[in-house]
């Protein structure tokens, strides 16, 4: 028998223990603009949310020479403080005027204002990951975050009906894992 317990036997049990995660487990759970904004996205906003995924981290290697190697040590951690959502759009668009608003509230180009400030540790959008019944497994969370791009809507005379959908692209600074209540 092999050394190397990774049959197809194997797979098969193991499949049935733990199952697999499925692309539609995963909502979109709340984006908070953060204190003193006006900005609110409600849970009927979101369900227009297509998707989106849950974001990556890394360790920073540094290398510390020391005669003649290079020795590998963990350095601080790094996010990729962008985060993409699409959206499918409403009749009235009312989500997408809630993205412009918050971009607009951000830097409005008519006059030259806006709040240039540092998003807050409020302005945060949370992300769940759900298993068959829907109940949460994970949960995470977007810290600092502001919209930095509502991307366009595409029609065409030619169309077939199909909802259209737009993007809007997130900055933020950090994520952090929430516990969830069943761990």
């Amino acid at each position: 028998m092999a050394d190397v317990k990774q049959t197809i036997t194997d797979f098969y049990r193991v499949a049935q223990e733990r199952d697999f995660s499925r692309d539609f487990q995963f909502r979109v759970l709340s984006i908070q603009a953060g204190d003193s904004s006006d900005i609110s996205v409600t849970e009927d906003d979101l369900v227009y949310a297509r998707g989106g995924s849950i974001p990556g981290r890394s360790i920073t290697n540094q290398a510390v020479p020391y005669m003649g190697l290079n020795f590998n040590v963990p350095g601080a951690a790094t996010y990729s403080g962008t985060y993409s959502l699409t959206f499918m759009c409403d009749n009235q668009s009312a989500i997408r005027r809630l993205f412009e608003k918050w971009s607009f509230d951000t830097f409005d180009d008519e006059d030259s204002t806006g709040n240039y400030y540092t998003p807050r540790a409020t302005s945060t959008i949370d992300l769940v990951q759900l298993d068959t019944q829907l109940e949460r497994i994970a949960q995470y969370q977007l810290v600092g975050c502001y919209p930095s791009e509502v991307g366009e809507i595409a029609y065409t005379i030619e169309g077939s009906g199909a909802p259209v959908s737009f993007p809007v692209t997130f900055q933020y600074h950090y994520w952090k894992r929430i516990r969830p209540e069943k761990d």
